[in-house]
């Protein structure tokens, strides 16, 4: 599963609260295994390999993709033991 901020618009800034966020939830998959080691966080360009499923590539895209529009919601309900 990839993601990036480079299409959104050169007007588009992500806030720090949200990059760390991500990172930290990013971090907690890793951790469980759910994705590969080589994951890459941000803060431009998001990357997850090893991801079990299509469904679930594609539900952590959505959440990653809502949270760098300032909606962490998704992500918390995609990944609930992150920070």
């Amino acid at each position: 599963m990839k993601a990036d901020t480079l299409t959104a618009g050169a007007g588009h800034t992500v806030a720090d609260a949200v990059n760390e966020a991500v990172r930290d939830t990013i971090t907690c998959l890793v951790n469980s295994r759910e994705v590969d080691l080589d994951a890459y966080a941000g803060p431009v360009y998001f990357l997850l390999h090893g991801v079990e499923s299509e469904e679930r590539a594609r539900e952590l895209a959505a959440a990653l993709h809502a949270a760098l529009y300032g909606d962490l919601e998704p992500l918390s309900r995609a990944v609930p033991s992150a920070p």
